[in-house]
């Protein structure tokens, strides 16, 4: 797959991951995560610096969000929160960016590859933002069985989290890897109607 496919691929990504967030949808149904694993695992290959797009759609989408809920009600728009544990979740997604990048690096990227990485994402996810909220928000008595309600309190947001996330990774790897074979099988075919036009012209 070519340099400028992938990256229109990933500006595409980044625009619906965006409006997916904004538009009604289930708790923790979004494809921030499938963004962040995608970045990792293929937009990384033409920069680093594509690791911290789930960062940039995060931050776009909680700013303009209350905006544009003024005008369009019933846009889920969530906004800036408590600083600590939105940097947490922030940091949760660039994890999962880096959970993509080494799964490229170390293992060969086939599709049981990216479920596991995807599952390991979700996990992360939840482990990570609910400590945080058990941490930071005074909803919880900051003891271990605190914590532990916590995360008990949290299951039905991870059953739609690991939905989600398998869901939209499945849409955007899927894409890309049929877009890829389409163009592929294009370019095959015009290089074929080439050579054969080059045949014929041979004396």
């Amino acid at each position: 797959m070519n340099k400028k496919f992938l990256l229109l691929f990933i500006i595409g990504i980044f625009v619906f991951s965006i409006i997916a967030r904004l538009v009604p949808h289930a708790p923790n149904f979004t494809p921030i995560a499938a963004l962040a694993l995608f970045a990792g695992v293929y937009a990384s290959k033409i920069s680093k610096w594509y690791l911290f797009a789930p960062l940039a759609a995060m931050l776009l989408s909680d700013a303009i969000g209350p905006v544009l809920a003024r005008f369009l009600p019933g846009l889920h728009a969530t906004g800036f929160y408590e600083p600590k544990t939105m940097a947490v979740v922030y940091a949760s997604f660039f994890a999962i960016a880096l959970i993509g990048f080494l799964a490229r690096k170390l293992f060969e990227v086939r599709p049981q590859t990216v479920v596991l990485g995807t599952l390991a994402g979700s996990l992360l996810f939840y482990l990570t933002t609910n400590f945080a909220v058990w941490a930071f928000s005074g909803m919880y008595a900051p003891t271990f069985e605190g914590l532990m309600l916590s995360y008990t309190m949290a299951l039905p947001f991870l059953k739609f989290t690991l939905l989600g996330d398998l869901f939209y990774v499945s849409l955007f790897f899927g894409a890309y890897e049929f877009a890829g074979a389409f163009l592929a099988k294009q370019k095959g075919r015009h290089e074929a109607a080439l050579e054969r036009i080059a045949t014929t012209r041979t004396p």
